[in-house]
């Protein structure tokens, strides 16, 4: 059996709006009952002031006060015709048709009606206690009497000659006439009431539209949901990310990205303010292509930087950055690069080899021993390999030799000839191949495409390299000098630091493939100075040549080989890094 679908419940904004709907009828509603209550009163105190008022005169009449004595002075009540032709009647019935009060009534000391609207009620009791106004009180009263709901007024009828209480004036205005002028002033608080429930029916869907806008058209449990996941989401990757609202404030600074970038929470900061990268901020400039990626150098850290505009429905969000760690892959880059370029040396040396075993083995074929001795010392001079370095023999550390070597291997490719120094010595043995390998490798490269760009007619690169001891491992100094035409003009005016700023490159195209432009100088530096060490330029160099001039101290990259005996060569060396002779010779 199939199940019912569930019931679609109200959306909140719509749930909302209906709310302030009814909070919006329910104030206008108790507005104009209030307002309405109170303009009653009002109208009922009017009632009350203006039959007091009536009261007062016509008790106050000389008339009225001699003529209510005289009555009371009388025993019994004169007769009803008596009273209607008398001359209080004839004032009380004046006074009421010129007022339009509902009744203008007299009475004498007892309460018994003297003039009164209805001539059948002359002589009666009056329905209201009369006690207070003959007491000498003047009151104001609401109550029903024989001619329907009244506001009225008693005022005490005092004797002309003395203070004695003869009687009383009872004046009242009929409530039908109040709630008459009242519906003369509903209109007013009706038409206030309509526009100010207009006004609010206007603001809750005003307000409706802005919640819809402010919360991109989600429900309050999709939003709580999106924050649950934006949580488990950004804090919970490795890759930076950075979000930038459309105000051009940072919104999302996840925990990625401020260990990337070496800075706190920088949400709520805006985005041009921001002290990150300048190559970070522009990726997000109108005219930056959305495909574009940039390695940026962060501390000791490389990253790969990209930003993409973000999109709800057309409405423009801002942009997202994305960082993304190349630390240790650009590490193993180098290091794979290095292996690789030996490797390349190596495998051209291969036949080299070959040949000279198949040399010494003609030799011992046909007896001439003596010339396959000779051949083997030439060999133990000269090294077994033969790269295309000149003074390569001046470097003592295997490790140096091979990587130095496949580097002149590159270079001859490349028509460049890689020569060591005359003042090189490095008596210890590399203990960081690492650091020394993406340092030198990034300097030498960059020294061979000078060479080749350059206009010299001769193409050489020079190597020198000296290890200095110290009690935490020795220093290796490189310096690195080439037959380019120097420095690029534009660096005259910033001075030749310029060239170790990310993204400065004077090649139109890698040098290899895979190759990132603008970042070995650069990565280089902050390798050295992480070790305590630099790179700087010795000497900027001159079009025609000579070129740039490089050095870079590496502290703690060596180690002393020449404790306990070591050799160098296959000869015993001292403390003081000289060959040592056998005693017999």
């Amino acid at each position: 059996m199939k199940r019912p679908a569930p019931r679609q419940s109200l959306r909140f904004s719509t749930q909302t709006l209906l709310l302030q709907l009814g909070v919006v009828l329910l104030v206008v509603l108790l507005s104009g009952a209030v307002h309405a209550w109170l303009t009653y009163e009002r109208l009922g105190r009017e009632a009350e002031n203006q039959a007091l008022t009536l009261a007062r005169t016509v008790a106050s009449d000389p008339a009225v006060r001699g003529e209510v004595q005289a009555i009371s002075r009388q025993e019994g009540t004169p007769p009803r015709d008596v009273l209607l032709a008398g001359p209080l009647m004839a004032v009380a019935e004046g006074a009421r048709t010129r007022t339009g009060a509902l009744f203008v009534v007299i009475t004498d000391e007892t309460g018994l009606r003297l003039a009164h609207p209805d001539a059948e009620r002359l002589g009666e009791k009056v329905s209201t206690d009369p006690s207070e106004a003959l007491s000498g009180k003047e009151v104001t009263t609401r109550n029903t009497g024989t001619l329907g709901p009244s506001a009225g007024a008693k005022v005490p009828v005092f004797a002309p000659d003395s203070a004695a209480i003869v009687g009383e004036v009872s004046v009242g205005y009929s409530t039908e006439s109040i709630v008459q002028s009242l519906a003369r002033d509903i209109v007013p608080i009706a038409l206030t009431a309509a526009g100010s429930l207009v006004a609010g029916i206007l603001a809750s869907f005003l307000l409706r539209r802005r919640l819809q806008r402010l919360t991109l058209g989600l429900e309050p449990e999709e939003i709580s949901t999106l924050v649950h996941d934006q949580v488990a989401v950004l804090q919970g990757v490795d890759d930076g990310v950075i979000g930038v609202a459309a105000d051009g404030r940072i919104s999302v600074f996840n925990a990625a990205a401020q260990r990337l970038l070496g800075l706190p929470d920088l949400a709520g900061t805006p985005w041009e303010k921001a002290p990150v990268p300048g190559q970070l901020k522009a990726l997000t400039r109108p005219d930056a292509a959305e495909a574009d990626a940039v390695e940026i150098i962060a501390g000791a850290r490389v990253l790969v930087a990209s930003a993409r505009k973000a999109l709800h429905r057309q409405e423009d969000l801002g942009w997202v950055v994305m960082l993304r760690d190349r630390t240790e892959l650009q590490h193993l880059t180098r290091q794979l690069d290095a292996v690789g370029t030996m490797s390349t040396a190596l495998r051209a040396q291969r036949h080299e080899f070959a040949n000279q075993l198949h040399t010494i083995a003609g030799f011992m074929s046909i007896g001439q021993h003596q010339q396959a001795r000779d051949y083997l010392a030439r060999l133990a001079a000269t090294g077994p390999l033969k790269f295309p370095v000149d003074q390569a023999e001046l470097l003592q550390d295997p490790y140096l030799q091979a990587f130095v070597g496949a580097k002149g291997v590159e270079a001859d490719e490349r028509g460049v000839a890689l020569r060591i120094g005359p003042e090189t010595l490095v008596r210890g043995q590399v203990t960081e191949p690492q650091d020394v390998t993406t340092v030198l490798g990034n300097l030498i490269d960059n020294a061979v495409n000078a060479a080749v760009a350059g206009s010299a007619a001769d193409r050489w690169v020079e190597v020198e390299l000296l290890d200095e001891p110290g009690p935490d491992g020795g220093t290796l100094h490189i310096v690195v000098a080439d037959s380019g035409d120097g420095l690029p003009a534009e660096t005259a005016e910033s001075g030749p630091e310029a060239v170790f700023a990310e993204g400065f490159t004077t090649a139109a195209r890698p040098a290899r493939a895979g190759g990132g432009q603008g970042l070995g100088l650069a990565l280089s530096r902050q390798l050295a100075r992480r070790r305590g060490g630099d790179v700087r330029v010795l000497d900027p160099g001159s079009p025609g040549g000579p070129g740039a001039v490089f050095m870079a101290t590496l502290p703690r990259t060596t180690a002393d080989s020449v404790k306990n005996g070591s050799v160098k060569n296959g000869a015993p060396v001292s403390d003081d890094g000289l060959i040592r002779k056998d005693s017999d010779g």
